[in-house]
């Protein structure tokens, strides 16, 4: 178990917990004055009044909610967001819209979850060329449906 430091920004902002024993992922709640309504194929940002502190060689990774997508086609726009190892402002919440209607987002709904990941550093190695694979440079769809 890694130690992670939690920062409310507000006292009123519930901390996110693991909802099972098996969840990979802690909920991140929104923190709104006021409801927020995404229209269809619109994105916005939506707080959660956290902040948070980790060790080097970490990331924590902002990914959507199986059930807002699936029940009500919301995602989060560049998922899975990163929170880098020596970020210390708010967390916050690129949500996206990929239904037809408008969505409701209200003050402590579960929006995303967060999981912290190892990193591995590259090291890069400058080549002039590559070793060879069957592949090769063969790209999209080259190895079939």
């Amino acid at each position: 178990m890694v130690k992670v430091l939690i920062k409310k920004l507000d006292p009123s902002v519930k901390l996110p917990e693991y909802k099972t024993i098996g969840a990979s992922g802690m909920d991140l709640i929104a923190f709104i004055r006021e409801p927020l309504e995404l229209k269809p194929q619109m994105s916005c940002i939506v707080p959660t009044g956290l902040a948070v502190a980790f060790p080097e060689n970490y990331e924590i990774q902002v990914r959507p909610r199986s059930g807002l997508a699936s029940k009500n086609n919301i995602s989060i726009l560049n998922t899975p967001g990163t929170i880098d190892s020596d970020y210390r402002g708010e967390i916050k919440v690129i949500m996206y819209n990929h239904g037809n209607r408008n969505f409701v987002i209200n003050n402590g709904d579960r929006i995303a979850q967060m999981i912290l990941c190892p990193i591995v550093k590259m090291r890069l190695e400058e080549a002039i060329d590559l070793p060879k694979t069957i592949r090769g440079q063969s790209g999209f769809g080259s190895t079939g449906k």
